[in-house]
């Protein structure tokens, strides 16, 4: 095996087991995170389990305690890579949500205000968001209107929905994007889940990457479809640990060696260096170079004042983010071909980087602009 190749293998697969525990509590602490603001009934942990898929969450089932009277659902619930943010029902008797409007409009990153069509009394939400909307700490507004199927014909629906929407735009001072949903209608929820996931994947970037399941042309590429999740949540621990400056440099390779000796395991290929030095050969030396040169040059702008803790260290995060989902990408391709015997293209592999690199390191980078703004 090529002596530069075998060098970047022992880099990245260090003999000491280094500690990633850091920069996983790093992602963990910044995870993308929607907070969800209604009335006790209104349909949030509905929401939760159609986003999620998982039809098994409610209040106390994957929710873990954030505040005194909120709660936090991670999902996935290992290596997560989003979070939704719970308030306690609004309308609750002996109920004052000072405090937790104070915690939450901090952590997240988008506000979902979850209204019931057939419910004009929503004063206690409406306090609340002119709250959130005077302290200015959240940028990001959707308005989901839930049980649309609770009223009887369209014209009574769209004046009912009309009334919530009026009063929320009144508050907030402009026009808000809105979705209906009936969680007991298939229809009505198919077609509102649509609007949702579009609506949710430009409020949070990372959501698009996740939801980015087109119609699979391939095999290859529906197993990778499978392991999407786990190569997300690796891409997501190393941009969050290369924002931190002079740690990137050890914990980004330690990272994607990690990730791919998990993916090898998948597929149930031993990963070595003769494998490593194959694949390694399929994206070219210039590829070992420049990997090697913009990992160090990340950390050398990392450290100069101002610049380096705020556009360096962003750009250091969205390139790790992008590379690394790139290399998961690459090397599933790879692995899945070696499983079945088949010969591997290296015009494929190196395809399958440039745009996973491309696109990943896009989301990342318009992820960091929305937490800034």
């Amino acid at each position: 095996m090529n002596h530069f190749f075998k060098q970047l293998y022992d880099y990245i697969n260090p003999t000491v087991n280094t500690d990633l525990k850091p920069a996983a509590s790093q992602w963990q602490s910044q995870l993308p995170t929607i907070w969800l603001l209604g009335k006790t009934g209104a349909g949030k942990s509905s929401l939760v389990q159609a986003v999620t898929g998982n039809s098994a969450i409610e209040v106390g089932n994957g929710f873990q305690p954030c505040t005194q009277t909120s709660v936090t659902y991670r999902y996935p619930e290992i290596n997560p890579l989003f979070c939704f943010l719970d308030t306690r029902g609004l309308s609750e008797a002996d109920y004052d949500p000072e405090d937790d409007i104070e915690a939450c409009q901090h952590q997240s990153h988008a506000l979902l205000v979850v209204m019931k069509a057939e419910e004009p009394e929503q004063s206690s939400v409406l306090n609340a968001l002119k709250k959130i909307r005077k302290s200015g700490a959240i940028k990001q507004l959707l308005v989901v209107h839930t049980g649309i199927c609770a009223l009887p014909g369209q014209e009574e629906r769209q004046r009912a929905i009309g009334y919530n929407q009026d009063q929320v735009q009144q508050i907030w001072g402009g026009e808000v994007k809105s979705v209906c949903l009936d969680f007991g209608s298939e229809r009505e929820l198919a077609a509102g889940m649509t609007e949702l996931n579009a609506a949710l994947a430009e409020m949070l970037p990372i959501l698009y990457l996740l939801g980015d399941e087109k119609e699979h042309q391939s095999r290859e590429e529906a197993n990778f479809s499978r392991l999407k999740r786990e190569v997300m949540w690796y891409a997501g621990t190393a941009g969050a640990s290369d924002a931190i400056p002079a740690v990137g440099l050890v914990s980004v390779p330690a990272i994607q060696g990690k990730m791919l000796h998990s993916l090898a395991n998948q597929y149930g290929v031993e990963w070595d260096k003769q494998r490593f030095g194959e694949f390694a050969g399929l994206l070219g030396t210039s590829f070992v170079v420049q990997y090697l040169s913009k990992l160090g040059l990340r950390q050398l702008v990392k450290l100069i004042p101002v610049y380096g803790q705020t556009v360096g260290s962003a750009t250091a995060a969205a390139v790790s983010f992008g590379s690394t989902y790139a290399i998961g990408r690459a090397v599933c391709k790879y692995l899945y071909h070696i499983s079945k015997g088949e010969p591997v293209s290296e015009r494929e592999i190196k395809r399958a980087f440039e745009q996973a690199f491309n696109h990943g390191k896009d989301v990342a980078a318009r992820e960091a602009n929305k937490k800034q703004h």
